[in-house]
């Protein structure tokens, strides 16, 4: 099939774009979230930039959705209607941001196009009424099994951490800071050692090293060399740097929410929203390096297992399939009114 989908989460896409369908990524001169195209990522020969303006609108065989503009777009670029003149799906990547438990998806109640969420939790915290919604979790390209645990310390993978505050739980790394050195990765981290007021903590800014936005194979070689992951998340859809640590064989430390439980099985590491409980775990795995490693094969195990690339791509063939035969997807009950 040749399916048309923006680039918007690369992360998500890295695994997508490995399938057996032609990827057609619109691009534009600006690049910009309308026109990233590639976006210079090492990706197949099957992941296509095109402009979306002379693309000939027949050649187009469905198109993943996701974010409520792209519905308009489509229609005006090609002349075909996500749903009724193309067979279309809507990809949900994130949780609700406002109003949980009572936020209405902006694909709601409607018939034409079904939603897929990323995680379970998501699709019961979403309200999408009668609307058809899956669940196809995340699928990662394994990096190999690269976790050595030499250094000393903790390591995150967070975009943006002081603009995003509690969000990415932010506030909650000077006390592991008190309990040994995080190393931090990801996008606007450089002024995080300052934001932190680690001084006022009693503690040094050397207990935050901030590595950076680094590409991922070299993130994969410098977050293995950390004794254990930690994702200190409150609200995520699921963090796929902690799927990335799992799979390179690193134990996990990790906040109790929305999709972590599920993620991080018993023996791959700790997952709990008693912080003090968390922050006695990672001493543990600092002090203990053998025990540290043998989590690790733990977490490894389970993240093949169940966010394995080759069981992701399947359950986008069948779901791409079944949308050329009009198959209905799972519809929500309707909410019952009690008197």
């Amino acid at each position: 099939m040749r399916i048309l989908v923006w680039h918007v989460h690369g992360g998500w896409m890295e695994g997508f774009v490995r399938g057996q369908h032609e990827y057609l990524l619109p691009v534009e001169p600006d690049g910009g979230p309308w026109g990233l195209g590639r976006g210079g990522r090492q990706w197949p020969a099957a992941a296509q930039e095109i402009d979306l303006a002379t693309i000939d609108p027949d050649s187009v065989d469905a198109v993943v959705l996701q974010r409520p503009g792209e519905i308009s777009a489509v229609s005006r670029a090609l002349g075909r209607r996500p749903g009724v003149d193309l067979p279309a799906v809507y990809l949900e990547h994130n949780t609700p941001r406002i109003g949980v438990p009572f936020t209405r998806h902006p694909l709601a109640d409607q018939h034409a196009i079904p939603v897929v969420h990323v995680t379970h939790f998501n699709q019961l915290f979403w309200d999408t009424g009668s609307a058809g919604t899956k669940v196809i979790e995340h699928g990662i390209p394994d990096p190999g099994r690269l976790y050595t645990g030499e250094r000393e310390e903790m390591g995150v993978v967070v975009n943006e951490p002081v603009r995003r505050g509690r969000v990415t739980g932010t506030d909650l790394l000077p006390g592991f800071a008190g309990v040994g050195p995080l190393r931090v990765f990801g996008m606007g981290t450089q002024g995080l050692p300052g934001a932190l007021d680690l001084a006022g903590h009693g503690l040094g800014e050397e207990r935050i090293r901030v590595a950076g936005d680094v590409p991922a194979p070299q993130l994969h070689r410098e977050l293995a060399r950390c004794r254990l992951y930690l994702h200190p998340f409150r609200w995520t859809s699921l963090g796929l740097a902690l799927l990335e640590a799992m799979h390179l064989g690193m134990p996990v430390v990790a906040l109790g929410t929305t999709e972590a439980h599920r993620a991080v099985p018993r023996g791959a590491g700790l997952v709990s929203n008693d912080v003090h409980e968390l922050q006695a775990f990672v001493r543990r795995l600092l002090d203990d390096p053998d025990d540290a490693y043998a989590m690790g094969l733990v977490a490894r195990a389970a993240a093949l297992d169940r966010y394995g690339l080759g069981k992701f791509l399947d359950a986008w063939d069948e779901l791409l399939a079944d949308l050329g035969t009009g198959r209905k997807q799972h519809r929500q009950p309707p909410e019952r009114t009690h008197r």
